[in-house]
């Protein structure tokens, strides 16, 4: 067996629930593609800061830069709240962002018949979305040039600078271009073209990409892709977008699939990927039992297809998930009466069996 090193991160609040139970299932379904999976646990995140005083320690980072992949479940909460600002949990994402070089965050949404009920759109509309959106990671108006306060005029301001390299617009745009080509090979880039001279960048280049890449190429700006986003979410295939727009077009679409418990993201980019479900850490439910492993189990699913090149696998892990939720099975927070309430371990082993 070929043998991969994975960095496991549970973090805070559900994060250990939810990270053990996609661990059982990443090492079945890697198994199954002759993989033996090697794995370090790490602090990050509040335990980090309650263990060592910061949030990424160094020996968090150099296991993730050696690893193969990382698998994260979640870090925060309301216990680490009035920590500086320079140390708060949330700060050891951006430290592995910045460190392995991730600059595409993938953030696929699918709603399938079985859970179209949960999603706030009619199941007619929203049935049979399959959306993948490509968010630019590190560029963009949250990393240009701020400013906390300054006084101009006898007045207090502050600001925020957007910054796009051809480069970086032209790395992003090429990455969604190859991810269309294994789908249904449509890309929307997404701008503010007719307002911002970096969107106007943004869109030359993305032009230019898509026609090397031969890939069929709209654009729409970020206003209209947030309303069509409600009106006619299947009509997306692959969106791509800055830092700023697709951070809010992400959380858009999450709610349009109707529960964050569900959905996985991937970081990748120059190092190891970096893979989380897009729910936080939860800590009013956390050691219950009850948290929804799904969204961690698919990011698993996306490490096996991103990182370990091992697409067999990843697919039948979705697969998976697929035929355990439209058998009925449900986490506390997606029951409903006629389904069948189970535990965030019984879950787990519930997907292990269809495995």
């Amino acid at each position: 067996m070929s043998s991969k090193k994975i960095a496991i991160i549970p973090g805070d609040g559900i994060g250990p629930e939810v990270t053990a139970a996609a661990r059982e299932i990443l090492t079945l379904a890697a198994r199954k593609a002759g993989l033996d999976l090697e794995y370090a646990t790490c602090l990050a995140g509040g335990a980090a800061i309650d263990a060592t005083g910061v949030p990424l320690p160094d020996d968090t980072l150099a296991a993730a830069k050696t690893a193969d992949a990382v698998l994260l479940g979640a870090v925060g909460g309301p216990k680490w709240d009035t920590v500086a600002p320079d140390i708060r949990p949330e700060k050891a994402i951006l430290g592995l962002r910045k460190a392995l070089g991730l600059y595409a965050n993938l953030r696929p949404v699918k709603v399938s018949a079985a859970l179209a009920a949960y999603s706030p759109l009619k199941p007619e509309i929203v049935t049979g979305t399959d959306i993948l959106i490509v968010r630019e990671l590190t560029g963009g108006i949250y990393f240009g040039p701020k400013c906390e306060s300054e006084t101009a005029d006898g007045v207090e301001r502050a600001w925020d600078t957007e910054i796009y390299s051809v480069p970086e617009v032209a790395r992003i745009v090429r990455m969604a271009c190859k991810a269309a080509k294994g789908r249904r090979g449509r890309v929307t880039s997404v701008d503010k073209a007719n307002v911002l001279a970096s969107s106007r960048l943004w869109r030359r280049v993305a032009s230019a990409i898509a026609q090397e890449e031969g890939t069929e190429l709209s654009h729409m700006y970020v206003d209209n892709c947030a309303m069509q986003l409600v009106l006619g979410p299947k009509t997306f295939d692959v969106i791509v977008t800055g830092n700023l727009f697709g951070d809010i077009l992400s959380d858009e679409a999450a709610v349009v699939a109707g529960s964050i418990g569900l959905l996985p993201s991937a970081s990748i980019g120059d190092g190891p990927g970096l893979y989380e479900p897009i729910h936080g850490s939860a800590p009013d439910i956390a050691g219950q039992g009850i948290a929804n492993p799904v969204g961690t189990i698919l990011s698993a699913a996306m490490l096996l297809r991103h990182s370990l090149r091992a697409e067999a696998p990843a697919a039948a892990v979705e697969q998976a998930v697929d035929a355990v939720l439209a058998e009925g099975y449900r986490t506390a927070d997606l029951y409903r009466p006629g389904l069948t309430k189970v535990s965030t371990e019984e879950m787990g082993k519930l997907i292990i069996k269809q495995l």
